[in-house]
């Protein structure tokens, strides 16, 4: 019983952090479109976390509920398993830790991607707000900032899950609208319109 509270909580820890953790993978794996495929589950996630929560607080209480007297001829203090000590369920307690909080701190994976920007000629310069779906986190957005920053001509990216936008301001002569919407395209979020 509570190797398999164990394992539950592990995998509802997972499962709340998935659609945060799908962005760095897809970006580590080279196939960024599939980043967005788990966004169905960001509203599921306070559910994921409160359950993790409470599978893990049910499986310390149960190791740690003092065990009754039986009286029987058995063998007394015989050392448990590993995998039924208490050293293993801190560690299963720390990993969910982890896995729950990885939206915080998710943007140590992505490599710095600032560059130096030569503009000559300042009315080159424009600024397009792009609506965008899919995005659910912190990580979407380092994401899409990551990808469109890869463009030639990229001044500026300030992108927002919580609005759901990017806004890019970019040199016109080296880059266009159509190529900055085909970047944020490719991480599987979608561009809904551009103003």
């Amino acid at each position: 019983m509570k190797n398999k509270l164990a394992v539950t909580s592990i995998l509802t820890a997972i499962t709340a952090s998935l659609c945060c953790i799908t962005p760095v993978l897809g970006l580590i794996a080279g196939t960024t479109g599939i980043a967005s495929s788990f966004s169905w589950i960001e509203p599921y996630r306070p559910y994921l976390i409160g359950l993790t929560i409470l599978v893990i607080l049910f499986a310390w209480y149960q190791k740690l509920k003092p065990e009754k007297d039986i009286d029987c001829e058995c063998e007394a203090d015989e050392k448990p398993k590993f995998i039924q000590s208490k050293t293993y369920l801190g560690v299963v307690t720390v990993f969910a830790i982890v896995m729950l909080t990885f939206p915080y701190y998710s943007s140590i994976f992505y490599p710095n991607s600032e560059k130096q920007i030569d503009i000559v000629d300042k009315s080159n310069i424009k600024t397009t707000e792009y609506k965008i779906s899919g995005m659910t986190c912190a990580s979407c957005e380092v994401h899409v900032n990551h990808e469109v920053n890869k463009l030639n001509g990229i001044v500026n990216s300030k992108t927002s899950y919580e609005n759901g936008n990017a806004i890019i301001e970019f040199d016109e002569t080296k880059t266009n609208e159509l190529e900055i919407e085909k970047a944020i395209n490719s991480t599987g979020y979608n561009v809904t319109e551009k103003r």
